[in-house]
């Protein structure tokens, strides 16, 4: 029958993956942030959904303590142990945890203390436009289209409630 007009395979094997150039990130909030990512939902055609293969090498950390105001993530350990910050807790994780962050989201951060590689699946929507707080910084990212805004708390001039401003 075949894939539907204009849609990519939807099959990435493992040797596919396994030879995918991995994508070094590293967060502009964060200089111990380092992690390598084979973008899985790509590989399909997603527009919305974000997944992807990640490995974090010891000693570095995924992002920034962080929550989302309007996208879900989620995260599932497949090799490796890592430390993860979930709101005021820090727990060991390791292979078969899964860490699921709906909305509202509890502020999170995951890091790699241990002396091997951590490996886990990252996934989520990939929504036009986003909010991420970072309350230990003071700081928040305003994901807007194709472009990223980083702003201070304190520069932030409240309108007060939408029935004041009309």
């Amino acid at each position: 029958m075949g894939n539907p007009a204009g849609q990519q395979n939807p099959l990435v094997k493992a040797s596919e993956i396994n030879a995918m150039d991995e994508i070094e990130f590293h967060h502009p909030l964060n200089p111990n942030s380092e992690i390598h990512i084979r973008p899985l939902a790509n590989a399909v055609g997603f527009d919305r959904i974000g997944l992807s293969l990640v490995r974090m090498p010891p000693g570095k950390e995924s992002f920034v303590y962080h929550a989302h105001h309007n996208e879900e993530e989620w995260l599932y350990i497949l090799s490796g142990r890592g430390m993860a910050e979930i709101g005021d807790r820090e727990v060991e994780v390791g292979p078969g945890d899964f860490m699921g962050f709906g909305l509202p989201q509890a502020p999170h951060h995951l890091r790699n203390p241990f002396s091997e590689d951590l490996v886990y699946l990252m996934g989520g929507e990939q929504l036009s436009f986003d909010i991420a707080v970072f309350p230990r910084l003071n700081k928040r990212i305003i994901q807007d289209g194709e472009t990223a805004y980083i702003v201070d708390d304190a520069s932030l001039q409240g309108l007060g409630t939408l029935q004041e401003t009309e």
